[in-house]
């Protein structure tokens, strides 16, 4: 266990074959205080990892996603400029909970950065993809709440765009009855 530590300049010695480390009161007490230092962190951590265990096998779905968010202009307003060339993506944790939408900068966070309620989301669709330098092609699809905050989504696979998509609109029940499919793939009408 002396291992753990960085013992550097502490007077070893050896009597009957053992060795011993020779202390004073000030260096003991230094090497509790550290112990106890390494335990607390230690029970912080498992905290949080029980916290974002719990979390995460009671939501519907989670994930990074690269986020960035928009305003949609308001009655009057010019036109919101053309930013498509703007590389403001972030990449961010997201977690559908319940009737809540959550936005963490990591997943080992505890704390949302941002949520939105489903309830206040009032579209869900597909942006057009586009292509990063670094990452190659990204599909993209849009949040937009009543209150005009534009979140907009992308990642490298289709199939993670259409699985946020379809909870998403099953979630916030923007999906109409002739738009849902039935197991042998055709539409319900």
């Amino acid at each position: 266990m002396l291992n753990l530590f960085s013992l550097r300049g502490l007077p070893w010695t050896g009597a009957d074959g053992q060795q011993k480390v020779q202390l004073t009161a000030a260096e003991l007490e230094s090497l509790r205080s550290e112990l106890a230092d390494i335990e607390e962190r230690e029970a912080h951590m498992k905290a949080r990892l029980e916290h974002i265990d719990g979390i995460l096998r009671s939501a519907r779905l989670s994930g990074y996603l690269y986020i960035r968010t928009r305003w949609t202009a308001l009655p009057g307003e010019p036109a919101p400029i053309d930013d498509t060339k703007i590389n403001d993506w972030l990449p961010r944790f997201i977690v559908l909970h319940g009737q809540c939408i959550f936005f963490y900068l990591l997943s080992t966070d505890l704390s949302p950065q941002d949520s939105t309620l489903l309830s206040d989301v009032v579209e869900v669709g597909s942006l057009p993809s586009f292509t990063r330098e670094d990452e190659g092609t990204q599909y993209s699809f849009y949040i937009l709440t009543r209150q005009g905050l534009r979140y907009e989504c992308s990642h490298v696979s289709q199939i993670q765009v259409d699985t946020w998509l379809s909870a998403l609109q099953t979630g916030c029940k923007l999906v109409s009855e002739s738009d849902v499919l039935v197991p042998n793939g055709s539409s319900k009408k």
